[in-house]
């Protein structure tokens, strides 16, 4: 990922404050790991819910809005958890 014309610190400020915005009321109070990394063509991205250890893993064009992917890989996360019954 590039950070363009702003700095690091800024531009993962962006990232955070993106992740936080997009979880779900389910989500907000636990620890979610999200990472994005580009493959070529495709953006892999995961996240893990720290206290359960729970994963997922998403793929998506790497020409994606980044706070799509993220969105996407929390809402399937957030389901995983409910089938698993972890959240309710």
């Amino acid at each position: 990922m590039e950070c363009g014309n702003i700095g690091a610190e800024a531009f993962l400020k962006s990232i955070l404050l993106s992740i936080i915005y997009s979880m779900s009321d389910a989500l907000k109070n636990r620890e979610v790991i999200v990472e994005m990394v580009p493959m070529g063509q495709v953006m892999r991205v995961s996240a893990m819910d720290t206290a359960t250890l729970t994963e997922i893993i998403i793929s998506g064009p790497v020409n994606s809005p980044q706070a799509l992917l993220q969105s996407n890989a929390l809402k399937r996360l957030e389901y995983v958890l409910r089938k698993k019954g972890i959240i309710g």
